[in-house]
């Protein structure tokens, strides 16, 4: 589980194609990473395979390693197959059970990928629109959390129709990817857990609600 607080910004040095999956190696500054460990890669849980010091790094932040798997699965509901070399990418540990809840509970399972339609400075905030699946659009709320690229966010309003809106301050910008974001791009989107269970729970009463003679 993780928090949404991004504490490094790493870079994809290697992918291999595989028959299961893609295969991925990221620099980090990360230098006590165990085998078997989860990290949220742009909001993506994915687990350590191996890890130790970047040869390729020049020292200080971004030279140690790991490298990691993402099964077919994966590849079809994030960016993940997207992922090229030199592509910088969010990062986060998963959480202590001490550590602060700062951000919301994110549970590294993306839901969807949704596409950036509008990116732009208005005032002190840089304003993003997320054209988001229709079936995610009922769990998001304006003041709700939703985690983009692996960042804990809150919606700061639903413009349209399944288009959600975030607004980003200077430290977001500064210390994640999401302040080079553009129209055009593809960011992985993970709605939050509570609201995923509320709908679930309330699902047979919405059935039952839908068939009744008089709901109409």
């Amino acid at each position: 589980m993780f928090s949404g607080l991004v504490d490094d910004v790493g870079l994809v040095e290697h992918t291999a194609q595989t028959d299961a999956g893609l295969e991925v190696r990221v620099r980090c500054r990360y230098d006590d990473l165990a085998a078997g460990e989860s990290v949220s890669v742009n909001g993506v849980c994915l687990t350590v395979r191996e890890r130790g010091p970047d040869a390729g790094g020049a020292g200080g932040s971004g030279s140690f390693f790991f490298t990691t798997a993402a099964m077919l699965p994966t590849l079809s509901v994030t960016t993940v197959g997207d992922w090229r070399p030199g592509r910088r990418v969010n990062l986060e540990r998963a959480l202590r059970a001490s550590d602060r809840l700062g951000g919301h509970i994110v549970q590294g399972h993306v839901d969807a990928v949704a596409l950036v339609v509008r990116a732009e400075m208005l005032g002190d905030a840089f304003v993003v629109d997320l054209a988001v699946p229709s079936d995610l659009s009922d769990l998001m709320v304006p003041r709700g959390s939703i985690a983009v690229d692996g960042v804990s966010l809150t919606i700061s309003g639903m413009p349209a129709a399944d288009v959600v809106q975030v607004s980003l301050i200077e430290y977001t910008r500064n210390h994640t990817t999401l302040g080079a974001l553009n129209a055009g791009d593809r960011v992985n989107v993970e709605a939050d857990v509570l609201a995923k269970h509320v709908r679930r729970l309330l699902a047979p009463q919405r059935e039952a609600w839908r068939a009744a003679p008089d709901a109409h």
